[in-house]
């Protein structure tokens, strides 16, 4: 699967059944190649319209399937917030 095709798929958070929406980035490891985390934008500001100060950052292992359309994911999202 090439990473244009990963970005492509919704996130949904199992854990309380929300789309966390699309990937928009990867992190990986440099000295073993493999992806570490899935980068999503984080919730709008306001209404979605000025912006996003925070983007969600979910471990690798945390993924429990990617299917045709969406990736499953299992995770708290406080512990995966982070400010920009």
């Amino acid at each position: 699967m090439r990473v244009c095709e990963l970005k492509q798929k919704e996130i949904i958070n199992s854990c309380t059944c929300k789309s966390m929406g699309c990937p928009v980035d990867v992190e990986f490891d440099c000295k073993t190649g493999k992806i570490t985390h899935l980068i999503v934008p984080g919730p709008g500001r306001i209404c979605g319209i000025f912006g996003r100060d925070s983007e969600f950052c979910i471990p690798w292992e945390c993924i429990c399937q990617i299917g045709e359309d969406i990736i499953l994911v299992e995770i708290e999202e406080k512990e995966c917030l982070k400010s920009l």
